[in-house]
Order: structure tokens, then sequence, then C-alpha cells
């Protein structure tokens, strides 16, 4: 049985533009003084990090018969067929080909996804759209576990 699990962390570029809040905030209180401006660029620096790191800690495992994305826990029963998109065809997928009951676990710095069907006739949700680094890996790993 092969696992899987990735983890969508956010890009370098946006830890740069968090430490740049933190400046920001520093320069904004500079006119109240040196304690202010340190208290502004810790905390504007510190509470961008974390809307960062919140963000990029969307994970995605297939493990213990469920596909794990995100906060969704799908039965690998209830899915069909997984197909992995490359970055144009990703693109149309979260453009016009989408469908608004869709499940989207959407990073947009991420190019590549996966398109899985879902197969439960009680679940109005006809698909998932999971961006991944890896949407080959990902593939092979539903089917192997499903298979």
């Amino acid at each position: 049985m092969q696992s899987y699990e990735e983890r969508l962390t956010a890009p370098r570029s946006w830890w740069v533009i968090a430490a740049l809040i933190g400046v920001a905030c520093a320069l904004m209180l500079l006119p109240l003084g040196t304690l202010p401006m340190l208290g502004g660029l810790i905390g504007g620096a510190a509470l961008s990090a974390v809307a960062v790191s919140s963000y990029g800690s969307a994970r995605i495992r297939v493990v213990g018969g469920a596909l794990i994305a995100g906060d969704a826990k799908i039965p690998l029963s209830a899915l069909g067929e997984a197909q992995a998109l490359d970055a144009d065809e990703a693109l149309a997928w979260r453009t016009y080909k989408a469908d608004a009951r869709a499940y989207m676990l959407l990073r947009g710095y991420v190019r590549t996804a996966v398109r899985v069907e879902i197969t439960d006739p009680e679940d109005p949700t006809p698909y998932a759209y999971l961006s991944t680094r890896e949407p080959e890996r990902l593939v092979s790993a539903l089917a192997s576990v499903r298979g």
C-alpha cells in the first residue's frame, strides 16, 4: 500500500512580505519612540508570519482508507477516477470549468492539481480539486490504495 503526504507550504516570497509588514509596522510607530517601534516590528512580523504559516499549513494525505485534504476527510470508497492536471488544465478547472459545488483545496501558488471524482450518491459534491506539486504521485497513490 502506497501512502501519500504533502504539505502545501507558502512560497518563500510570502515570508519576505511578512518581514516587510513588520518593518512597515515599525515605521508607523517610529514617531512614538524606540520601544513602540520595536513592538511594531516584532508584533507586525509575528502576526503576518502566523497568517502565512496557517495558510501554508494545508496538507493532503492518503492514509487509513481515506483521502484527507485540508479539513475534508473523504473515504476511498466514495472516490472515483483521479486525473492529474498540468498547469493549463488546472487553471481551466479552477476558472471556467469549475463547479460551485466542488470541494476545492486551492492554492494559487501551486500550478498543478488533481481532480478526483466523488461517487457517493448522497454527497452533492461532484469532485475534489486539490492543488498539489506532485499530481502524478497523488494519482498513483490513490490508484494503488483503491486497487
